[in-house]
């Protein structure tokens, strides 16, 4: 298991995947740029240049809406190491398609080879997110997809930079390059490919259904069965949406407000792409290795601060024109709007790469690949309608781009407080996040003993108010706790633990009602697969120490003798809201180390009470 995000790139589990996606992202935008950069090699008319350059996107997106239902049923019945061979074999061919067009100069060739490479995609689409699962542990999956959409970020902005310098710098010889450059990148990405290890196939037995409509409507119904992968697909759609709406912009901004040309638009691109990938690469250490969609709210409400900021940094005209990257920096204000141009980015990894891991610890195994292509038809809804709008409220209604900017800014926040109204899983993760991270710095160990999947109990000491939220913050899976109902009433932590579905516990004399009801709740969600969190001690500790494991975690074990993996909290007791002391030592307390300790799982069947708390007491040694 890789400890930290980058150690992936040394292990053939991922790199060799990540490495062809890479590839895949920067090809294609090689090609796309090399066609209008032989648009104007050609000399052709202003008229056929926006012609060409409005239908080659529509082409690339088209079969995005035909074929996705189709890709997500054969990525699910293919093995998928063997379908990114097949794809990037189909991508060798469309390639020298597209190199005869560039060799013969033949604009109707070129689109057809366009449409082509829209049609790989939209197979490889499904099976490049759903691989991800195959091949990285729950905890990996945050820093995995961070990897994944910084290297296609950088990717994409590599290929439009160098696709747009062939002709610029090969002259007479530009169609000569740009075949041979397309057709060598497909090649290197279909030899790298066979570099992949096995992934199995979802479901290898899945019938496939070739008439697209009723499957795509089937498949759009899968991403919609649970509200937290309904909202992620949601999420993702509309980071598409902004993403299209500020990149389509940017052009004219640079030109008319910028006071540049295409030179500037790739500075201000190059500055919203790092951006995405440096927030990309962050989730994994803010998120502490777990899916942590807290940082969702953080992300949406980042991008919104960051685009009324662009706004208001320029709102008006350039005051300058003809100016090249040095001369815009020298500008008064131009560090503001570069500022903007990377936090717009750098939250936009935040909201987008949690979503991503969401969707694919949440989906069934065997359904993924065809959830992400009922996300890959929603999403290009959301693209072409970006692009539709872009040119109504520019063209009919008189908007500027920076109005463009300021409606986008309150679509964004507006988006953002519908989508986490209706799952508040969301806020109350962002919620519990600020608190975690601001009161404690949290080191995890031993946290890969955790199951990946199927029914687990965890138990651990008791030592503050905050023990559930600190624990959840460290497993990479949703775990429901139980608590002393009391504890389960606290205002404001109350809404925090019932969004997250803990389960209140009464003492027998106090509510046996309430105490019988508990544990048929613990017994549903172990019999569902379900992690369940529980404290034996049955109280919070007065004195620091462990108290004696009480009889109810036999009691749940005989119902359900499923693996159970020891927990221990170090440096809770010196902490904020323990009960050491009613006074509050914030130079002592606040900002605590602590320590989340994990031990190898015990047979549930043999586990007792007694020998848990031993397995405790040692993982925990004197630190208490």
């Amino acid at each position: 298991m890789a400890h930290n995000q980058f150690e992936l790139l040394k292990q053939r589990r991922f790199l060799p995947f990540f490495l062809t996606q890479a590839l895949g992202a920067f090809n294609d935008n090689v090609y796309r740029q090399a066609i209008i950069g032989l648009l104007f090699y050609l000399g052709v008319s202003d008229e056929q240049r926006t012609l060409y350059t409005n239908l080659a996107p529509a082409l690339f997106i088209l079969p995005y809406f035909l074929f996705s239902a189709t890709a997500g049923q054969i990525a699910e019945k293919l093995e998928k190491h063997k379908l990114i061979r097949i794809t990037t074999a189909m991508e060798i061919a469309i390639m020298s398609l597209a190199a005869v067009g560039f060799l013969t100069q033949s604009m109707t060739v070129l689109l057809v080879a366009l449409f082509g490479t829209g049609l790989q995609s939209t197979l490889f689409g499904p099976v490049k997110y759903s691989i991800l699962p195959s091949v990285l542990k729950p905890e990996e999956l945050t820093g995995g997809n961070g990897l994944v959409e910084m290297g296609t970020s950088i990717s994409i902005l590599a290929g439009m930079i160098f696709g747009g310098l062939i002709f610029t710098l090969a002259g007479t010889h530009g169609p000569v390059v740009a075949a041979t450059a397309i057709v060598l990148l497909a090649i290197t990405g279909n030899v790298v490919s066979r570099m992949i290890p096995r992934a199995d196939a979802g479901e290898p037995d899945l019938k496939i259904n070739w008439n697209p409509i009723p499957e795509s409507v089937k498949i759009m119904r899968m991403t919609r069965r649970q509200p937290a992968v309904r909202n992620s697909v949601l999420g993702v759609s509309w980071f598409w949406f902004v993403g299209t709406v500020l990149t389509s912009q940017l052009p004219g901004y640079a030109d008319d407000n910028l006071g540049g040309g295409p030179t500037l638009y790739i500075f201000a691109l190059a500055l919203f792409s790092i951006g995405t990938g440096v927030g990309s690469m962050m989730c994994e250490r803010l998120s502490a290795r777990t899916v942590e969609i807290g940082l969702v709210p953080l992300g949406a409400f980042g991008m919104t601060a960051f685009l009324l900021d662009i706004y208001f940094a320029r709102p008006g005209a350039a005051t300058a024109a003809g100016l090249d990257v040095a001369g815009f920096v020298a500008q008064p204000g131009a560090w503001r709007i570069m500022l903007d141009l990377v936090g717009i980015g750098v939250f936009a990894g935040f909201f987008v790469v949690p979503l991503f891991a969401l969707i694919q610890s949440r989906s069934p195994k065997n359904e993924l690949s065809r959830v992400i292509a009922g996300m890959n038809i929603q999403n290009a809804g959301f693209i072409v309608l970006a692009a539709v709008l872009g040119v109504v409220v520019q063209r009919f209604l008189g908007w500027t781009i920076p109005q463009v900017f300021l409606a986008l800014a309150v679509a964004n926040a507006l988006v953002a407080i519908w989508i986490f109204t209706l799952v508040p899983e969301f806020l109350m993760r962002f919620m519990s996040w600020v608190l975690v991270r601001t009161l404690y710095r949290l080191r995890v160990a031993g946290i890969e003993h955790i199951p990946d999947e199927g029914p687990a109990l965890v138990v651990c000491n008791h030592v503050s108010y905050m023990d559930a939220l600190i624990l959840s913050a460290s497993i990479p899976r949703p775990v429901r706790f139980v608590m002393y109902y009391k504890i389960f009433n606290i205002p404001v932590m109350s809404w925090i633990f019932r969004t997250a579905k803990a389960i209140p516990i009464a003492g027998a004399r106090e509510n046996p009602e309430l105490m019988q009801r508990a544990f048929d709740e613990i017994e549903a969600a172990l019999a569902d697969g379900q992690i369940v969190g529980i404290f034996p001690e049955g109280a919070l500790t007065k004195d620091g120490e462990i108290a004696a494991f009480k009889s109810g975690v036999e009691r749940i074990l005989a119902k359900q003798p499923v693996p159970v993996i020891p927990m221990a909290l170090r440096g809770m007791w010196t902490s904020m809201w323990s009960h050491r002391d009613s006074r509050m030592r914030v130079p002592r307390r606040f900002r605590a180390q602590v320590d989340v300790i994990a031990g190898a799982p015990v047979d549930g069947a043999t586990a007792t009470a007694e020998s848990l708390e031993a397995l405790v007491r040692g993982l925990r040694g004197d630190a208490a």
